[in-house]
């Protein structure tokens, strides 16, 4: 009954903390859009720049009870504000359901924790760029770079576990990494260079190169498929929809973001699930 209460207590904490994180992106994703530092200057409205207060920067709860309104000049709060907050919030619990009853059963503790935290900052890197491609179609070189940082320290933590249970440096997996990048990230700028940046941008080119370092194989060619297979579905329906013509630019970041995510949640039980119906349970 007491690790249930913890557990619980842990994970609505965990939203709460990411609720804050997920604020404090949404200041990181306008920053960026204007070109200016996250780490410096107080909050403000983006409409008429006037320095918010921390009673209007608390998450969720500030945009609803102002009506969703500016304080100070009563214009519309975009709604992308909540979502991104209750977003970071709900993730950032996922993450910990996974990864936090390791901490409670004594099973590897440290390695637990710094599993969690580098997810942290993974997921807050695919939300930034989810977004800021989505509204402003550009990827943040700051973003990328943070990834990177973040899957290295994710493959260091990768290591150090398989030290403790084989003792034995597990070279491979940074071996695998790099592969990876170099060769999701040549297969886009293949495509960036043979259409002269018509099918896609140059971030789609870096952000490939982090989503191979991030995910090794097979576990990349799991994210560039549905990443593929989204973007084609949902741009075919746009299309039919009349929301878009078949020349009209859509970005892709958000559909590589999204492939990523899958990959890194669930790459090992859809390539389980793809070789069942390939080969058959009787192979």
């Amino acid at each position: 009954m007491y690790f249930d209460f913890l557990f619980w207590y842990v994970l609505v904490s965990v939203f709460v903390f990411g609720a804050v994180c997920g604020s404090f992106l949404n200041c990181v994703i306008w920053r960026a859009y204007v070109n200016e530092s996250a780490a410096t200057g107080r909050s403000y409205c983006p409409k008429c720049r006037h320095r918010l207060a921390a009673r209007d920067l608390v998450p969720l709860v500030s945009f609803f009870s102002l009506g969703g309104r500016c304080r100070y000049c009563k214009k519309p709060i975009s709604w992308q504000y909540p979502l991104i907050e209750a977003l970071t919030g709900v993730a950032f619990a996922a993450a910990a359901w996974q990864f936090v009853p390791g901490v409670f059963t004594g099973l590897f503790p440290a390695l637990a924790l710094a599993k969690l935290f580098i997810y942290w900052g993974i997921i807050s890197t695919l939300i930034v760029i989810f977004v800021a491609d989505l509204r402003w179609y550009f990827i943040p070189d700051g973003a990328v770079i943070s990834g990177l940082f973040f899957a290295a320290a994710l493959h260091a933590q990768q290591m150090a576990e398989a030290w403790t249970i084989i003792h034995r440096v597990e070279t491979d997996i940074l071996v695998n990494a790099a592969l990876s990048a170099v060769l999701a990230g040549s297969f886009f700028l293949a495509i960036y260079m043979f259409s002269r940046g018509t099918w896609m941008g140059f971030g789609d080119v870096k952000y490939a190169l982090f989503m191979g370092w991030l995910l090794g194989f097979p576990d990349v060619a799991v994210g560039l498929f549905l990443a593929f297979f989204f973007g084609a579905i949902i741009g075919l329906g746009l299309v039919a929809g009349q929301r878009k013509k078949m020349s009209s630019q859509v970005p892709f970041g958000p559909f590589l973001v999204c492939g990523t995510a899958a990959a890194l949640f669930f790459a090992g039980p859809i390539i389980d699930w793809y070789w069942s119906i390939s080969i058959g349970p009787n192979f």
